[in-house]
């Protein structure tokens, strides 16, 4: 962590691309608001483009330095924001494109891991066209508990835990409300904990406590019951264990800027990966930012330090390519 300290910028022009028509519009705005006012503190001047107002192909970036993106779910981190805005030559944070699409969508993340190594549950990948005996039968082979989620969605929107056949018909008719792809996942028994990552340094670790049956949509942005600890007599070998392999899926999915990893420690002290999310909250429930305080970093030291490493990689590829 010794590289993520504050970083000092002179004003620039930047544009927050929040809202959009995802079902996490509402979460997006509010990360969106906290990003721009933590930006203007430092001292840039800051204007907030929603996708879903403004044409991003007519719009005027020459008046934009950096785009810095805080557009959740659908459009915002399964690549097609970053595709028009590589089109267009804007310097935008977060993961590019082809690593947005991977990360997004749980199957493809998923396949990657599996030929990285990163561990994560076994699952099926189902669709909307399959019987529901076709379905019941791949849960079977799975075995109870399980979580049925779809595809490609964030913040939880959608998943549920099935600890038996009888829930399951409800389960699925939820997961394909929100995507026609899903995905039946073991659901692996014990604690949750998140990895905060920004290019290929690790935040501190955070382990989260909820009395809901997992962290879904309601314990990660309107429970204030929800607990989220750093365990500062964390045993260092689980520590280390935690943190490379959310390095590892990080690095499977060649993502970059900032990524939040979530994870399961098991009973036996194994971690394994849930999925990588390329554009976390940046809420005052979110976990990065909580992350980032743990070590010093003030909402506004941690908005210029990705905008910072951003122009940093940027400049590099410049270099690379003459």
């Amino acid at each position: 962590m010794d590289g993520l300290k504050p970083v000092e910028l002179a004003p620039l022009r930047i544009a927050i691309l929040a809202g959009g028509e995802s079902a996490e519009r509402k979460i997006s705005l509010q990360s969106g608001a906290a990003c721009a006012s933590a930006l203007e503190a430092a001292g840039h001047s800051v204007v907030t483009v929603d996708p879903a107002i403004e044409n991003l192909d007519r719009f005027d970036w020459s008046q934009i330095d950096v785009a810095f993106l805080a557009l959740h779910g659908t459009f915002g981190e399964d690549g097609g924001v970053q595709q028009i805005l590589e089109r267009c030559g804007i310097v935008f944070t977060g993961s590019r494109a082809e690593a947005s699409r991977l990360a997004f969508s749980k199957s493809a993340a998923k396949e990657r891991f599996i030929l990285e190594r990163v561990p994560t549950p076994s699952s099926f990948v189902i669709h909307e066209s399959d019987s529901l005996e076709e379905i019941a039968a791949r849960a079977d082979r799975l075995g109870y508990p399980l979580v049925v989620k779809p595809d490609a969605q964030g913040s939880s929107i959608g998943v549920t835990v099935v600890r038996s056949s009888e829930n399951l018909t409800d389960a699925v008719s939820q997961c394909f409300y929100f995507d026609a792809y899903g995905l039946l996942e073991t659901a692996v028994a014990g604690e949750e904990w998140t990895l905060g990552v920004i290019d290929d340094q690790p935040l501190p670790l955070i382990r989260i406590g909820t009395n809901h049956s997992f962290f879904d949509y309601e314990a990660k942005y309107e429970d204030d019951a929800t607990q989220y600890e750093f365990v500062e007599d964390l045993d260092p070998v689980i520590r280390d264990r935690l943190t490379e392999t959310g390095l590892a899926a990080c690095h499977a999915l060649g993502t970059s800027g900032v990524a939040r990893v979530d994870l399961i420690l098991d009973e036996s002290g194994q971690p394994t990966v849930l999925e990588v999310n390329t554009i976390p909250g940046m809420t005052d429930h979110s976990l990065v930012p909580k992350a980032a305080a743990k070590i010093g970093l003030s909402m506004s030291d941690l908005c210029n330090l990705i905008v910072a490493r951003t122009l940093a990689a940027q400049r590099s590829d410049v270099r690379k390519a003459s």
